[in-house]
């Protein structure tokens, strides 16, 4: 097809090794320099730059400067889906780098999509949301009911009334569970919440997000079904 969006000019930019571990790493939506995103990709600063710079040209990533040093970040959310679309994909076709191991499991248990949680009880909250409607699909959109207004009201309080062109409520395909977690403002503000409660927070280095045994307690007799 010569005419339409040109995704083999996407697919070869994340294609290279370095950048794919590049971008996996701005998956827990951290800003990274591009010392830290060598060390990680395992290639000199000089070539991180070269690499930062085509994904910039190629709309998967942002960077700006602060002090001495320019910071990168994935470009968006859809991105961010993107490549847990992709992971998904490699997880269900086999390939994968290393054998599975402790830190895999916790990845799987709990973990930070870009901004939203994921992993095993991502998918819990999603799927019981949906299940004492308080979301609903529509089509092709995930919908917040009158019902999910009172009871994230409820949980978040005032954090729900925030305006941006985002959308409110998304859905994102989790690449360990191979379903849908919640993604979109509710997603970002739900896991803001748990880590503000004490219930959770993110593990240093990595997208793991380590619940206390209070904070599961508390999660499960939220969303169980």
């Amino acid at each position: 097809m010569k005419d339409g969006p040109d995704i083999a000019r996407i697919a070869a930019l994340i294609g290279d090794p370095a950048r794919a571990n590049m971008l996996t790493a701005l998956m827990d939506g951290r800003a990274l320099t591009a010392t830290e995103l060598s060390q990680i990709a395992g290639v000199t600063p000089q070539t991180a730059s070269a690499h930062l710079a085509r994904l910039g040209q190629g709309g998967l990533i942002r960077q700006r400067k602060q002090g001495r040093h320019r910071y990168a970040e994935l470009a968006s959310p859809e991105v961010a889906g993107v490549l847990e679309a992709l992971m998904g994909l490699a997880t269900t076709s086999g390939h994968l780098r290393r054998r599975p191991g402790p830190r895999d499991a916790q990845l799987r248990r709990a973990r930070v999509c870009y901004d939203h949680l994921a992993g095993e009880m991502g998918t819990q909250m999603f799927d019981t949301m949906l299940a004492r409607g308080h979301l609903f699909r529509r089509e092709d959109e995930i919908v917040l009911t009158e019902p999910g207004s009172d009871f994230t009201r409820d949980f978040l309080g005032p954090e729900t009334q925030t305006r941006s062109r985002a959308p409110l409520c998304r859905e994102c395909l989790d690449w360990s569970d191979r379903r849908s977690h919640l993604a979109g403002r509710l997603g970002r503000a739900m896991l803001a919440r748990m880590i503000a409660l004490g219930w959770a927070r993110r593990a240093e280095g990595s997208r793991v997000i380590r619940f206390t045994p209070d904070g599961e307690r508390q999660f499960q007799a939220l969303f169980s079904s």
